[in-house]
């Protein structure tokens, strides 16, 4: 990628267009760290397969988020979207008592700009800890909802690490 936002060609007919607005606190976040990314916009999808699918992009580089409580308090997990929460191996990694799934009830209200379901894996800018699966490590690059069920940014997985510090764990 080059530029502050870069802006590649790409060939994929499916890709309705490339612009560089996702959710007004996101992108204010992003641009305020110098970060360089690329919006895409593609038809709705609601899962991180959907988008993967849509998009020609493998399942493991769009990055899910799934929102928990640890002991009774919310907090983000983020992986890979062709892999799921083993609440087991998660419940290990952090040294908690129980996790499980947040209701949407209990999260719908914490993410004001976004969709329900479409929030960016951005816990740091919605008071939130933040926990993401070893796994999207082994990319360069991550991809994933930018507050919408139709737009997901690029970027540098090692920019999201240094800007979110999630807490790097075996979730699946």
């Amino acid at each position: 990628m080059t530029g502050l936002f870069a802006e590649a060609l790409n060939p994929v007919n499916t890709i309705q267009r490339r612009s560089l607005m996702p959710a007004k606190k996101l992108k204010e976040f992003l641009d305020s760290h110098g970060v360089k990314y690329v919006k895409l916009t593609h038809s709705t999808a609601y899962t991180a397969h959907e988008i993967a699918q849509s998009l020609h992009i493998s399942g493991r580089k769009v990055a899910k988020t799934v929102i928990v409580m640890i002991d009774g308090k919310m907090a983000m997990a983020v992986l890979p979207g062709n892999r799921s929460v083993n609440f087991d191996h998660f419940q290990k990694a952090v040294g908690a008592k129980k996790i499980e799934l947040a209701t949407e009830a209990q999260f719908k209200g914490m993410f004001p700009d976004c969709e329900l379901g479409a929030m960016p894996p951005f816990g740091n800018l919605y008071g939130m800890e933040v926990y993401a699966d070893q796994h999207l490590t082994d990319d360069d690059e991550i991809f994933f909802n930018a507050c919408s069920h139709s737009e997901l940014v690029e970027m540098s997985y090692p920019d999201y690490e240094r800007l979110v510090k999630p807490n790097v764990v075996k979730l699946t």
